[in-house]
């Protein structure tokens, strides 16, 4: 199995959850570039779960697409836990979708610092009824592997929490 392969069954897992729960996602990435979006769209029926996926790469789309407040980024830098949340709030406050995860971290080779080494990366999910939830990962290899590790967990992690809310 390929590590593309991999990727696709993590997402095909997610959506299948979703699915069930009668929910749409929405994705906003700032280190994937839309990797996540990527992956879930190269599945057949992705639309019945996929709602869309946002790229806010920089600090100015974060705040115009998803609505993450400036003061946020100035204080806490835009990788941080407070900013990976406030990304799915705003990109649930501002779509028809009902749950959201979103990346914003160092994939490298530069950008990282003592306090945040290349490879930190937060990711955030919120479902409905919920507030948002983050986890600080640190990843390793180069800028491709961080950025697919990344996925793989922002994927499997949403698989696992949706299946952890009671249905």
């Amino acid at each position: 199995m390929t590590k593309s392969d991999e990727l696709v069954q993590i997402a095909e897992k997610a959506g299948g959850i979703l699915l069930e729960r009668g929910w749409r996602l929405a994705t906003v990435e700032s280190c994937t570039g839309g990797w996540i979006s990527q992956t879930v769209t190269s599945l057949a029926g992705s639309s019945d779960w996929f709602e869309c996926g946002l790229v806010t790469y920089s600090n100015t789309s974060k705040a115009s697409l998803a609505g993450v407040a400036g003061s946020l980024i100035s204080r806490y830098g835009a990788v941080s836990a407070e900013v990976a949340e406030a990304m799915v709030s705003g990109a649930l406050e501002r779509t028809d979708a009902s749950v959201a995860v979103s990346v914003t971290g160092i994939a490298g080779p530069d950008g990282g610092s003592e306090e945040k080494p290349v490879g930190t990366v937060y990711i955030a999910w919120q479902f409905p009824g919920r507030n948002a939830v983050s986890q600080r990962f640190h990843f390793h290899g180069d800028r491709e592997a961080v950025r697919r590790q990344t996925v793989a967990t922002a994927l499997s992690e949403l698989a696992r929490l949706a299946q952890a809310i009671p249905g």
